[in-house]
């Protein structure tokens, strides 16, 4: 079965051929960076850090596009409240966001624009769209977007424009023509610090001195770094609608061409119910999670949940990833791998293929991992450890070493347990069979497990 993926344009799953043969290009839309990014966020690059993985894995050529908007109305009023300029916040906000993904494993995307660095092609993009009827001055000195001018608008959210009427009292406060418009370039308040204010005037345009919409943003930093149509275009669900529909405007409304062949979506994490975000106050930075769980635990956490289903978190959650990923790398430690080649025609293979072809299905994928590490405890088999870590890394997963990850997070460091468990030995060969039960326990206190085999006594940490 070739790779199939689920488009949200058309609403069901399509098969998957790029525009281009053997190159895919793919446009995320990443962080609005004002602050540490939350386990919400890392679902999101996770989803498509996998997601670029398995193209790469079928033999794709992939440029892998995520932007950063480092420019909004939560970056300036940050920046003020700690009295820094907006670039000292957002350079320290996004060397915190690289070295928090990295530890997850979550690879670099090809290229990362900054929307600050496309203010010109975004304005010229504004221009075009003023050209063809698309836009307008409003009395604010805001430029705006026409959306009933738009014929295709709301396709990707399947709404309605009567749907989205909003009250006509919002359209006399901020100048529009109509309540659905939205901004494509926002002017200046006097209040606002000299480096949130571009001057289009001086650059040529005669919007006066201001900043982008957060809308236009993408359309200009995809346009630019992929073309007008490119094949991918993917975020979170609440991405959709209006950010999405927006784009969809924009970009299509000035080439009119189509802005992706494919609209991929990944789900929410949820907390109690509710989707975790800053604004609700219930989120966990991934810094937080990693001061408390194996950083390849959480990675196994957000990846054996499909990327469409909505994920729930909690700790008892987390234990059982862990719990689960402890389970493989019990497997690995058993037998040595000896290559990390692939033969597809192997059962394993086949299964875990067919898995990940039918739209990146991580769960049955992760399935098939831990039928292979059944395999491994059955026979000690090289070949079958082998084909376990090499699907694995797939993944991003399995690729530790294993008696690193099962002692990881011991409460003794390694010479103490060292010590203890010979003075158990000691304490077995005098048949001092109390003293070494005592020993034991001692460490099993301490989160330390101790497994006795013909070649002797071996340990993993609880958690």
């Amino acid at each position: 079965m070739s790779l199939r993926i689920y488009n949200t344009l058309s609403r069901d799953l399509q098969p998957f051929a790029p525009i281009e043969p053997g190159h895919v290009r793919m446009y995320v839309c990443g962080m609005t960076i004002y602050d540490l990014c939350h386990i919400g966020h890392a679902r999101m690059m996770m989803a498509f850090d996998v997601v670029q993985r398995w193209l790469k894995t079928s033999g794709y050529r992939v440029t892998y596009v995520r932007n950063i908007t480092d420019i909004d109305d939560k970056i300036i009023k940050r920046a003020v409240d700690r009295g820094i300029t907006i670039r000292a916040l957002t350079d320290e906000m996004i060397n915190a966001m690289h070295a928090d993904i990295s530890l997850l494993g979550i690879e670099p995307p090809t290229l990362e624009p900054r929307a600050t660095q496309f203010v010109p092609q975004m304005l010229d993009l504004i221009r075009q769209l003023e050209t063809k009827g698309l836009a307008y001055k409003a009395s604010s000195g805001d430029v705006n977007y026409a959306v009933r001018k738009f014929p295709g608008y709301g396709k990707l959210s399947g709404k309605s424009l009567d749907e989205l009427r909003a009250g006509e009292r919002v359209a006399v406060q901020d100048g529009k023509e109509d309540p659905l418009d939205f901004v494509l370039w926002k002017s200046s308040k006097d209040s606002e610090p000299e480096d949130a204010k571009w001057d289009a005037d001086a650059l040529g345009y005669g919007y006066g001195k201001g900043r982008p919409g957060w809308h236009i943003e993408c359309s200009a930093m995809s346009c630019q770094t992929l073309g007008e149509t490119f094949d991918i275009h993917g975020g979170g669900a609440d991405l959709q609608f209006p950010h999405h529909e927006n784009e969809i405007a924009q970009s299509e409304g000035a080439s009119g061409k189509p802005l992706a062949k494919f609209w991929v979506h990944n789900g929410f994490v949820r907390v109690d119910n509710e989707k975790m975000s800053k604004s609700l106050g219930n989120f966990f930075t991934i810094r937080d999670v990693l001061a408390k769980y194996h950083r390849e635990t959480v990675r196994f956490f957000l990846i054996r949940t499909h990327y469409r289903t909505a994920l729930n978190y909690s700790d008892v959650h987390l234990d059982d990833a862990h719990t689960a990923l402890k389970r493989l790398y019990t497997a690995l430690s058993l037998a040595t791998p000896d290559t990390l080649a692939v033969d597809w025609t192997d059962p394993f293979a086949a299964r875990f293929k067919a898995a990940m072809d039918d739209d990146f299905g991580t769960p049955d994928a992760v399935a098939v991992l831990f039928d292979l590490a059944s395999e491994v405890n059955r026979t000690h088999s090289s070949a079958a450890a082998s084909l376990l870590k090499a699907l694995g890394a797939c993944l991003g997963l399995l690729q530790g070493d294993p008696q690193a990850f099962l002692q990881a997070g011991a409460g003794l460091d390694e010479s103490a347990i060292a010590a203890l468990i010979a003075q158990r030995a000691t304490a077995k060969a005098a048949k001092n069979f109390a003293e070494a039960d005592r020993i034991r326990q001692e460490l099993l206190a301490k989160g330390i497990v101790l497994k006795d085999s013909a070649a002797g006594t071996s340990w993993e940490a609880l958690q």
